[in-house]
């Protein structure tokens, strides 16, 4: 029979006997100290394989064409017209891992994401042209964002992240004591074509220019009659503000950025929303054109991109196709419109300024009209800057499933939750430690909520 240490060790817990007279045995109630991975699982496997996604972004596309490829037939429902409509459209981006002295989960989940992210690339997109594994110099400004040291940074993880070298240094402009990380695994990427190339799989229809303004549950066909109320199906039906259904499906996944919140508060009934609290994050962006710098401004132009005070990527097409240089963002909270501001183009020349002191000096005059042009979108995030993905509530909404929250990450974070998402419907292993996809579900919101009633 095993030890009382061994059954601790399975998850059981012993309990005390009642009457000694009884013949030695021990009982137990299994009670682990840990996350069983079955409570992560979706009770049922799904009956339908048919889907609506809200919303054709970098989290949309991606949760469209992680279920397509499992044979879900998806419909995405967009109201812009074209892919990028929305905060995807940033022009270029970079997938990057962050880092934190003692490895936290954000860290974590963002190197399970970078990774996902470009061998989707790597098999959906055009290298050079659409993206390329450069590597990420990461200048840490003021000391921010280190390694955790020694041994809880093993040598295998420096293939991940480690000390800049004193060429990479170099090559950035920068002195031999400032204080830089190099990520191996890591690149600029062209987020609209990623959108794109992913829903542009088969099984995936996208429905542009139309605006979902509520949901509603259908009747069941079989339901009551003679007046008699009829019973709701398990389907539901996305409709415009007209009333008129757009498209109607068992399972719903709301991607569609800051404009899932408006979504989630046209859910039935009216007195009960979802406690998922969604914050509006308005980024704007600076670029050009690289004939148009003067001369000593190219001879400083780094071969990879450099982040850790905004970013500054060169040598990527710009909207219009010519080569081109791409700073920022800017991070302003609480604004839900993301309008073009001269005035933010000069807070982006600061932050290269901090970033790269030479460069910004040979690019001074670059940041204004007309040799500026700029780029504005609105991004979601959430008070643990952790994405959101999973089911929003079972019980009060079945079916309702959310992948939003990516914040400022969604080039790193997007494909990781599509597929997350997609294992969760599909009883699948997960592409995450139970732990670190606990910690993403939409369930820790509701459990919050619960409690503080």
């Amino acid at each position: 029979m095993p030890s009382a240490e061994e059954w601790l060790q399975c998850g059981f817990q012993p309990l005390p006997h009642k009457d000694l007279q009884e013949a030695p045995c021990l009982s137990a109630l299994y009670a682990p100290a840990w996350q069983p991975r079955s409570r992560l699982r979706h009770a049922a496997p799904p009956t339908s394989r048919q889907a609506l996604v809200i919303g054709a972004g970098l989290s949309g596309s991606a949760v469209a064409h992680s279920l397509a490829l499992r044979g879900w037939a998806v419909t995405v429902i967009e109201q812009g017209s074209g892919p990028g409509a929305g905060a995807s459209g940033l022009p270029a981006g970079l997938t990057a891992p962050h880092v934190s002295p003692d490895d936290n989960v954000l860290s974590r989940i963002t190197r399970s994401g970078v990774r996902a992210t470009l061998q989707r690339a790597e098999q959906l997109l055009k290298p050079g042209a659409d993206w390329s594994p450069t590597g990420v110099l990461e200048h840490r400004v003021e000391g921010k964002r280190s390694l955790p040291a020694g041994s809880d940074w093993p040598e295998a993880a420096h293939e991940w992240s480690t000390q800049a070298t004193p060429e990479h240094l170099r090559q950035a402009g920068l002195v031999p004591s400032d204080n830089a990380l190099w990520h191996k695994l890591a690149g600029w990427l062209r987020p609209q074509t990623l959108v794109a190339a992913q829903l542009n799989t088969p099984g995936v229809v996208t429905l542009w220019g139309q605006r979902m303004a509520h949901l509603q549950r259908l009747p069941d066909a079989s339901g009551a009659s003679d007046g008699q109320t009829p019973l709701t199906s398990n389907k539901w039906q996305a409709c415009d503000a007209a009333g008129q259904p757009i498209a109607q499906a068992e399972w719903v996944v709301f991607s569609g950025g800051f404009d899932t919140l408006h979504m989630l508060n046209s859910l039935p009934p009216d007195a009960d929303k979802p406690a998922i609290p969604l914050n509006p994050l308005r980024g704007q962006i600076s670029f050009g054109e690289l004939a148009g710098l003067p001369q000593a401004a190219t001879q400083q132009l780094p071969p990879f991109p450099v982040n850790g005070h905004g970013s500054f990527i060169a040598g990527v097409p710009t909207p219009e196709g010519a080569d081109g240089w791409f700073m920022g963002s800017t991070f302003e909270r609480n604004c839900t419109q993301a309008p073009l501001r001269e005035e933010d183009h000069s807070a982006n020349h600061k932050r290269l300024d901090t970033l790269l002191p030479t460069l910004s000096a040979a690019m001074a005059g670059q940041f204004s009209a007309p040799q500026v042009q700029g780029w504005a979108g609105l991004r979601c995030t959430l008070p643990d800057r952790l994405p959101v993905v999973g089911p929003i509530d079972a019980t009060t909404w079945p079916g309702l499933w959310i992948s939003a929250g990516m914040g400022a990450r969604g080039i790193s974070l997007a494909v990781l939750c599509g597929e997350m998402t997609a294992a969760l419907l599909e009883n699948e292993p997960l592409p995450l430690s139970p732990s670190l996809a606990k910690s993403l579900l939409a369930e820790r919101f509701i459990k919050r909520q619960n409690q503080q009633r």
